[in-house]
Order: structure tokens, then sequence, then C-alpha cells
């Protein structure tokens, strides 16, 4: 496996299919799921590895967010990545770097109105990702359905030639959605979180809302949005930690712990 640091170092070959799975790092069962998914369909599979600053409306969590490089090469390596591309923040933002992506449409409300220039950061980092990589598939998971949404009308509207594939969410035996964050939590507050899940089975807002209240859990946002169809999105803080997670209303049936709804 190739790590490419910088963008200079990044040679990829020009035959075949190039795959893309962005991430910030800090991987869990839920990266492997989308490495599994990629790995069959690519030549040339493609990891990043970039905590993105301008992503994090909050210092705090963005001080907080897990790092831990070794580890993240040992997995991706096990499951096929062929490189790395972990660049650094200036290697991405080079001094006087001015010119942003700013979605509208399916980047309003929910996590805009809580995280205020969050899907710029998303947009224009996934934008410069695709541009420097240059891969014709790349590769999220259902749990950031709005960043789903965004990232495939950014594609559409800026005639961009990848094709964004969305994988299910997947999640842990207690039905917590699997997150880099949900290492933060403590034995009781892991808990408290699993209301969010039970929340999701209701498929109901109101009655989601309530589970959530229940438990004591205030919600940045209980509702439902077209994200690629309708999808019930909840956003909560548990204790200091920010949760989000979403099912999609495609049919009735309920999802059991451990599964992808």
């Amino acid at each position: 496996m190739i790590v490419a640091r910088s963008i200079n170092e990044l040679d990829l070959p020009r035959h075949g299919v190039v795959g893309l799975v962005p991430t910030m790092g800090a991987l869990h069962p839920g990266h492997t799921a989308l490495f599994r998914a990629a790995r069959p369909g690519c030549d040339v599979l493609v990891a990043s590895v970039f905590v993105n600053p301008v992503q994090f409306s909050d210092g705090a969590d963005l001080a907080a967010y897990p790092r831990d490089f070794a580890r993240d090469a040992t997995l991706a390596e096990a499951e096929g990545v062929d490189v790395i591309f972990a660049p650094s923040a200036e290697a991405m933002y080079p001094p006087g770097f001015a010119t942003w992506v700013v979605p509208e449409g399916s980047a309003e409300g929910l996590e805009s109105a809580h995280r205020p220039g969050h899907f710029r950061g998303v947009a224009t980092v996934c934008l410069k990702l695709f541009n420097i990589i240059r891969p014709e598939i790349a590769w999220f998971g259902q749990k950031d359905a709005q960043q789903v949404a965004v990232l495939k009308q950014l594609v559409r509207d800026l005639n961009v030639g990848v094709e964004i594939r969305v994988v299910d969410t997947v999640r842990d035996t207690d039905g917590l959605a699997l997150s880099s964050r949900n290492a933060r939590l403590t034995a009781d507050e892991r808990e408290r979180a699993r209301a969010i899940p039970r929340a999701l089975e209701t498929r109901d807002e109101a009655q989601a809302r309530a589970v959530l209240e229940c438990a004591g859990i205030e919600p940045d946002y209980v509702a439902v949005a077209d994200l690629d169809g309708p999808t019930l999105a909840v956003a909560a803080r548990v204790g200091a930690v920010r949760l989000i997670d979403n099912v999609r209303l495609v049919d009735n049936v309920p999802f059991r712990e451990g599964e992808t709804p």
C-alpha cells in the first residue's frame, strides 16, 4: 500500500477504474463496509484520511476528533486499499486559499441550521478530492444522508465526472450507528444514546421525539426530509458528543438491532 502525504506524491495509474473512499480517519467497521463495497469494482482503490478543519464549526469538536493514523493505515491495508492520501491542512488549503463551494438545495436546514458552514467545508473538500484523485466512483455511508444528498447534487450541478455510491448504515449490536465519535461516549452516555435508533424505529417524527425525550435527550432536530427520498433524520447531543442518524422511509419494516435499515 502506498501512502501519499502530499498532492505531488499522489501518482495514480490511469488504467482501469479508480475508486475513492473519503474518510476523516478513526476508521471503524462502517469504513470497512465502504472498503469492502468498493474493492471488487476498482482496479485502484484510494482512501483519503483527512480531518477537514473547514467543516467544523466548533473548535473543541475539531480538537477532540480522534486521530490514529498508524491504526487507520493497518486497517485500510488489510481491506485491500491500494493508496492512502493523507495530506496536511496546509496542502489542501494553502496560504491565500479563497475559493469555496457553497451548496444550497439539499444543504439547507437540518445540519446547516446547527453547524454553520459545515456543508461549505464538505462540498469544497470533496470537490478538491475529486479533482486531485479523479476517481470514477466514490463511496459514502447512508448515516450521513444529508451529506450524500449534497454531494450527489454537487456532482450533478457542476458536471463532475464521478459516480456517488451509497452503503447502508452499519450498526453495532446495540443498534447504535457506528461513528468515530462513539468512542468518546461514557458507558452511561452510550446507554442513553441507544434511544436514537429506538426513536428511528418508530418511523414517525412525533413518536421519535417522544422516545428521545423519555431518555432525557433534547435533540437538535427530529425531522422528515427529502434526502434522496423521504428520510427521518435525528441529531442530538449525548453528553459532549453530537450524534446523527437516520432511516429511509421507503417501507414500514423496522430494522432490528445490529442490522442496517
